[in-house]
């Protein structure tokens, strides 16, 4: 069982930090774009995107408590490794879940300036 739970864990960290990559820079078209001026106004709308409240220990601590519940479920004995696989992928997920938020932020403080964003 503890295979198991460390397999499902490597798989959630894996398929979490696949869409946190996916969600970064933003592209823009740069037609007519004073890409000097660009590079001021992303570097500031980063720097806006700071304020996002970090989500990775609320997943980590709901991760935990789901995955030690799933181990007494199915009545692992170790339900301590069960919740720390929870924990594990639960802070993935919260720290995506972060990310993901920054770069929307970003996105639209650059829409707000002007630019318009492609992906």
């Amino acid at each position: 069982m503890r295979q198991h739970l460390v397999a499902i864990g490597l798989l959630g960290i894996t398929l979490t930090a696949g869409c946190a990559a996916h969600s970064s820079k933003p592209i823009i078209d740069p037609e007519g774009v004073d890409m000097e001026q660009y590079q001021a106004d992303i570097a500031d709308c980063e720097e806006i995107a700071t304020q996002v409240d970090q989500k990775a220990g609320e997943g980590a601590v709901g991760g935990a408590v789901v995955g030690g519940l799933i181990g007494a479920i199915v009545g692992d004995n170790s339900v301590g490794t069960s919740a720390g696989v929870g924990a594990v992928v639960g802070g993935a997920q919260g720290a995506a879940t972060t990310e993901k938020e920054k770069s929307q932020v970003v996105k639209n403080c650059l829409r707000n300036r002007g630019y318009e964003i492609l992906n």
